[in-house]
Order: C-alpha cells, then sequence, then structure tokens
C-alpha cells in the first residue's frame, strides 16, 4: 500500500500544493488540493490556458470506464445457463495506461499559470491518471484502491463530517421497508420495448437541442440500460421500461449528461469540459438524479435501487461475492435478470469473489446531496448569478470558484442548453427557497406532534385508495 501511496504523490513545482491525506489509511487515499482564495489577478495567456486544455482532452479519449469494464452477453447466458449457482468468469482486454500517462506528461509540462489554475489542472490530469490505472487494474484488488480514489466509499464522510451514502442509503432502506406495509397500488410493469422508447427519445433531444440532437439507436451490448454522450444515445435492446423511466431517462441523460457534453464543446479555451471522466462523475450524476426529482420523474422503485446499490457495494467491501450480492437483489426484487444487472454493476472490473468492488454507484446518493445542499446554499447566500455556471461543461463542483473567474473575463462561455428547470428561476429558486427553510425547522419536536396525531388515527386500509 505504501508504495501507491508514494505512486500518488505528485511532483514538480506547479503541483506543490498537493499532499495526501492520511497516508497510512489504505481507505483515504485521495490527495488534498489545497484551496486559496481566488484573485485571478494575474493576466491569463488563453492560448496556453487552451493547449493545456485541449492536452488534457486528448488524454481523457482512451478512457471509457464503463466500456472496458462492460460484460458480455455471454456471460450472463452461462452465469443463467448453470442455475445461477456459479461465480461468473470474465475476462478484460488490456488496457495500456502508460499511453494515457505520457500524453499526461506532456500535458502537466504546459501547466504554468497562477497556483488556482495549476491546481485546477493538474486535479484534472490526477484523476485522469487515476482512471487509466484503474483500467488497467482490472480484475485485480488494485482497481478496487483506484476506484475508491476516483468515486469515494459508502463509508466515507458527507461534507457535513457527521453522515455517509451508507448511513443515507440505510436510513432510506428503514422507510422503504416501512412503505411495504402500505397498499401502495400495483406499480407499473415494466413492459416498453427499448425501440419504443428510442422513439420517444428521439422526439425528446430534437425538441431540446435542435440540430445539435444526438442520434438514438438500440444496441445489443451495453454496460446499463441507456447511456448518453454528445453525439449519440445508446438504449440496450434487451431491458424493458415504464411510462415513469422514459421521463427518467429522458431528463436524466439528455437534459443532463448531453446538455452538459453539448455544452462544453462549445469551450474552445476549455476544452476540457466536454470531457466525461470519472473526475466530474459526482456532480454529474448528482445533478441528473436532482433533475429526475425537481421533475417528478423518479419514483420509489428508482430510489431504492439507488439505495440499494450503495447496500450492496458496501457488502462487496466487507467481503460478499458475486452470488452472496445476487441473491441480495433477487431478494429485494424477485426478478432474476434484475437481481443479475444490479449485481453486475458492483462487480464490474472488480474481483468477483468479494473485497474489490467498483464503487462508482455510490455517487448517485453522494453526489445527489451535494448537489441538492449546494444549490440551496445559492439561494442561502443570494447567489443565484451561479446557477448557470452548473451547465457550462463537464465540471465537479468543487470547479465552480475557477469556472467563475473565466466566466467572468470571457474564457468560459454561457451554457447554450439548459434543462427545462433550470431555465424557470422563479420557480427553481421558489422550491429551493421553501427546501433551506425546512432545514431549519427542528423535526424532533414537529415529529412528536404529528405522531401524536398519526397514532390517534386508525390505518384506512383499502377505504381510501392511494391510487384513484
Amino acid at each position: 500500500m505504501q508504495a501507491l501511496v508514494q505512486e500518488y504523490r505528485l511532483r514538480g513545482t506547479n503541483v506543490g500544493h498537493l499532499t495526501i491525506l492520511n497516508p497510512d489509511n489504505a481507505f483515504d487515499q485521495r490527495p488534498s488540493f489545497r484551496k486559496t482564495r481566488l484573485t485571478m489577478a494575474a493576466q491569463i495567456d488563453i492560448g496556453k490556458l487552451r493547449e493545456a486544455c485541449g492536452l488534457l482532452y486528448n488524454a481523457t479519449k482512451s478512457i471509457r470506464v464503463l466500456t472496458h469494464i462492460s460484460w458480455s452477453s455471454r456471460v450472463r447466458e452461462r452465469f443463467f445457463s448453470e442455475g445461477g449457482k456459479e461465480l461468473p468468469v470474465v475476462r478484460y482486454k488490456k488496457f495500456e495506461a502508460n499511453e494515457t500517462i505520457e500524453l499526461l506528461r506532456v500535458a502537466r509540462r504546459a501547466i504554468d499559470f497562477s497556483p488556482e489554475i495549476n491546481v485546477w489542472l493538474e486535479k484534472i490530469a490526477f484523476n485522469i491518471e487515476s482512471s487509466a490505472k484503474m483500467l488497467a487494474a482490472c480484475g485485480k484488488p488494485d482497481f478496487f484502491l483506484y476506484s475508491q480514489l476516483l468515486y469515494g466509499a459508502p463509508k466515507d464522510q458527507l461534507l457535513d463530517e457527521a453522515n455517509t451514502s451508507l448511513g443515507l442509503a440505510r436510513q432510506f432502506d428503514e422507510v422503504f421497508s416501512e412503505f411495504q406495509k402500505i397498499d401502495l397500488g400495483v406499480p407499473d410493469i415494466a413492459t416498453i420495448t427499448a425501440r419504443s422508447v428510442a422513439r420517444a427519445m428521439r422526439v425528446a433531444v430534437k425538441e431540446l437541442f435542435g440540430t445539435d440532437a444526438p442520434a438514438v439507436t438500440v444496441v445489443k451490448e451495453l454496460s446499463a440500460n441507456a447511456l448518453a454522450g454528445p453525439t449519440r444515445i445508446r438504449i440496450r435492446s434487451g431491458a424493458r421500461f415504464t411510462k415513469k423511466d422514459i421521463n427518467q431517462l429522458i431528463h436524466h441523460e439528455a437534459s443532463i449528461h448531453v446538455a452538459t457534453s453539448l455544452n462544453g464543446f462549445s469551450q474552445n479555451n476549455l476544452q476540457i469540459l466536454a470531457a466525461s471522466h470519472p473526475g466530474v462523475t459526482k456532480t454529474q450524476e448528482g445533478l441528473a438524479v436532482f433533475a429526475e426529482i425537481i421533475t417528478g420523474s423518479i419514483d420509489l422503485d428508482r430510489f431504492r435501487r439507488l439505495s440499494d446499490r450503495v447496500l450492496a457495494i458496501q457488502m462487496a467491501i466487507d467481503g460478499a461475492d458475486f452470488l452472496d450480492v445476487y441473491r441480495f437483489f433477487l431478494e429485494r426484487t424477485g426478478e432474476t435478470d434484475q437481481a443479475y444487472e444490479c449485481a453486475r454493476r458492483v462487480f464490474r472490473g472488480g474481483v468477483l469473489s468479494g473485497g474489490a468492488p467498483f464503487t462508482k454507484d455510490i455517487v448517485y446518493l453522494d453526489g445527489l446531496l451535494r448537489v441538492h445542499n449546494f444549490l440551496r446554499t445559492v439561494v442561502s447566500a443570494g447567489r443565484a448569478d451561479c446557477l448557470r455556471l452548473l451547465f457550462c461543461g463537464k465540471l465537479d463542483l468543487e470547479d465552480l470558484p475557477i469556472i467563475g473567474h473565466f466566466a467572468e473575463q470571457g474564457i468560459c462561455l454561457a451554457p447554450k442548453y439548459l434543462p427545462g428547470w433550470a431555465k424557470d428561476v422563479r420557480f427553481l429558486l421558489c422550491y429551493l427557497t421553501y427546501s433551506s427553510y425546512l432545514n431549519k425547522i427542528d423535526l424532533g419536536q414537529v415529529k412528536s406532534h404529528y405522531s401524536q396525531i398519526l397514532s390517534s388515527i386508525p390505518r384506512i386500509g383499502s377505504a381510501f385508495p392511494l391510487e384513484g
């Protein structure tokens, strides 16, 4: 482990701000990028900045994490042909990390700006390098270590230094268990085909992006039910969807992932904002899940899947193998296909016998909390001017100060494409103001009061069905 720590000690005068947190803790080796107050007083050489961002963007081209760690449909077929009782056998193509590292070496030579810009660019370089080394370690325990560096782990503390994604997932699990005692009606059955979803998606992206709309295709092999990029949205042919799923995909994949990609590609001075690399995943997915919530596109089953993924990742960290996690999801869903797909997400790229999973799926809850709390703080601080910075491209919330200074100087362009809820600033600010105020209320005392009222109300049962 110490060798890995030394490997992450970044070198060079331009990156002297970087230190390693807790070098003896194998589960927290992410570097600390020391924050300094941004003044940006020095004149920026825009041509040189454009070159550095372009070199970093080029280094991301080989980083296709989900594509590289995807499993062939043959793995699934063999798993079920053996009765779902044997660990899958997965082989990954060799990833040549040295090519990416060499590109980064060239890019790092071009990083010579003010300390603030240097730290921002070096953080991006670090994330790209870690991504390449993670892919080179597919199927090995080190894959898990790099995964934690990039995405975090369920027990990592959130910004309040008290809560964790795992704690949130467990709380959701408790609440959802209580919901099971209530007749919520029959859930929608996923019967809509991928081709039907593709037709609906084509209409949506045409309306959102006009001539810039990406192609929508149905493909056999895909690491998820749907994946979106700036030029195409792919939907897995074997997947089945509900009407709610269609809205969720449109608001998640198109209005966030595609929009930020297209906006990033318009940033001629900051080409790196067009790159979808693991360093921006937490904010991207958090923003996308927030979009599902604020548009009413999310449902109970979707939220439970997100929290169950966090629980399953922790199970795998604690030693559960693929079969253990498969059975966990099978008990939750009652569907073999869905249980397999959920377990696959946890173990892709990692060690199937347990102890070293892929931690990416914690970012949906972790990122949602970060994005929602940032937006609430925007309101309480009276900084609505910062809202649109989130959509300038693929970025991390922690990048916003430097992006804001670039915007002020005309280096970063305003986003061309925004989701409808972000365009409607009056509605968004109303929602966030109310959400922020709720945080001031002592829920313990309020809960005690209303719990007494609820205890006096008989169970209504089928007299007042929840579904009309």
